[in-house]
């Protein structure tokens, strides 16, 4: 039986990653050199998707605090793209892919999905995977197990529509130089919630959780 941290991941990608377009995500911040999402290169501007080119919407709900990354065991696949709107598409083959493999090696995931954007203009990098309980004892070709957390990380617990998360990340940025804080990793997305109920019923985007967590020294 699929994991129900799959069925979210599934339910993100269509409510999300399709509604969004990949229009609205976040630019690479030029002071840290953070990795953020990648740009639509249709809506690509010199300048970057500044706040006017965020929908008309009721603000999120972010709330910011310095914590502690819980330490996780990653199973997880790289991949790229020459074009951002295939994007959604890989993200679906690789977490269709490490569910299988769970399922397979009678792995346990422990946590929601999580990614890393590497890059944001063509060609597009990113990892993408879930925490797991113990890693297979042969790993396929192209697929990875890593450890992270135990470190110290601001997080912005985000609670909105998806295409406003740019939001969340200028947040993240103006507190780390307001608290003089130095990023050592790139930042990562935990979807942790799920945009539909146990009936199929799409839930208030502004009740579905996404944690943006920047690891820190």
């Amino acid at each position: 039986m699929i994991n129900r941290y799959k069925i979210t991941f599934a339910s993100i990608l269509l409510c999300c990653f399709t509604a969004a377009g990949l229009s609205s995500c976040k630019t690479k911040n030029k002071e840290t050199g953070s990795a953020a999402r990648p740009v639509s290169e249709k809506k690509k501007t010199a300048a970057g998707p500044g706040p006017s080119a965020l929908p008309a919407k009721r603000p999120p709900v972010i709330n910011i605090a310095d914590t502690v990354a819980a330490k996780q065991t990653i199973l997880y696949v790289k991949d790229s793209t020459i074009t951002s709107d295939r994007i959604s598409g890989k993200l679906a083959a690789i977490y269709i892919r490490l569910s299988k493999l769970t399922v397979e090696n009678k792995i346990k995931v422990i946590g929601a999905p999580i990614a890393w954007y590497k890059a944001q203009k063509s060609p597009f990098f990113f990892e993408a995977g879930f925490p797991v309980d113990k890693a297979p004892k042969k790993l396929p070709k192209g697929t990875f197990i890593k450890n992270i957390g135990g470190d110290s990380a601001v997080v912005a617990h985000f609670f909105g529509p998806y295409e406003l998360t740019p939001i969340a990340y200028e947040a993240l940025n103006d507190y780390f130089k307001s608290h003089k804080k130095k990023k050592t990793l790139p930042p990562y997305e935990v979807y942790v919630g799920d945009p539909f109920d146990k009936n199929g019923k799409k839930i208030d985007a502004y009740k579905i959780q996404t944690d943006i967590i920047f690891p820190y020294k």
